[in-house]
């Protein structure tokens, strides 16, 4: 049998045969990773952008700043929101329409993950307490998937705010209106970085670093570590069943990782 069509019809055990020889479908390893490459400032009409690509997987992210009311509970904060879409166009698996559960999902898990790890103090978005504060959307698009979408997006919204800069902004209690100086901008003061190691579990025993869009709907679980930039563990997360065995397996992987290629992603 020709093996594309094998392939898509039996594609647990095309893979099964290539786990058996210790390799995957696109020639790595089972711990090996895909290539990754990030580049800033790639559109020119928002505060702060990247474009980050992890293997075929190529997510795109702005943030465009926009200045509203501290909420009532929090006067001296400003907001943070992160927002991800993954269009028709990077996978036909996505359909036209709202955004899919896949993509809110997604963009829960990100917000939760940036807000845990403190990577922008929301006080440092307070222009003045109770009368304007910053409001900065942070929007990733994906424009093609093959698989493991949370981490490229999370360097692409890191990044991304790690290049935005905002015009300097005084508030007039006189006239209650905010003044903001479009020659001088500023760059936020950002806290701890984070950055997520995801894996797969495949077959129970079998765990997969960085699974692409093939191997996703064949794991039986899937774990992300996500480590600050100096290494740190910061959270862990799973769908699905996982031992305490292979969350430690995960988690040295994902720190291995991060010593041989992880520590150069934010230094730019």
């Amino acid at each position: 049998m020709d093996p594309q069509i094998f392939q898509r019809l039996h594609p647990k055990s095309y893979l099964e045969r290539f786990i058996a020889e210790s390799f995957r479908p696109d020639g790595r390893e089972e711990k090996d990773w895909r290539d990754i490459s990030v580049h800033v400032g790639s559109i020119s009409t928002a505060d702060g952008s990247a474009l980050v690509r992890l293997g075929d997987t190529t997510i795109v992210c702005g943030v465009k700043a926009e200045i509203a009311e501290p909420d009532l509970e929090q006067p001296t904060e400003g907001f943070l929101v992160p927002n991800i879409d993954l269009p028709p166009l990077c996978a036909p698996r996505f359909k036209p329409g709202p955004p899919s559960e896949e993509a809110q999902v997604l963009s829960d898990r990100l917000a939760s993950v940036i807000n845990a790890a403190g990577v922008l103090p929301l006080s440092n978005l307070c222009i003045h307490p109770e009368r304007a504060a910053w409001v900065l959307y942070v929007d990733a698009t994906c424009i093609n998937y093959d698989g493991n979408a949370f981490d490229a997006a999370l360097i692409a919204m890191v990044t991304a705010l790690q290049n935005t800069t905002l015009p300097k902004a005084t508030y007039n209690e006189e006239t209650g209106s905010t003044l903001c100086t479009r020659g001088i901008r500023e760059p936020l003061l950002l806290g701890p970085l984070p950055i997520s190691y995801s894996f797969g579990v495949f077959d129970g025993t079998t765990v997969l670093a960085d699974p692409t869009a093939f191997e996703e709907p064949l794991l039986d679980t899937s774990i992300s570590i996500v480590l600050d930039k100096h290494g740190s563990l910061l959270s862990t997360s799973q769908l699905g069943i996982a031992d305490k065995d292979t969350m430690s397996v995960c988690v040295a992987a994902a720190k291995h990782r991060h010593e041989a290629r992880g520590r150069e992603i934010y230094s730019f």
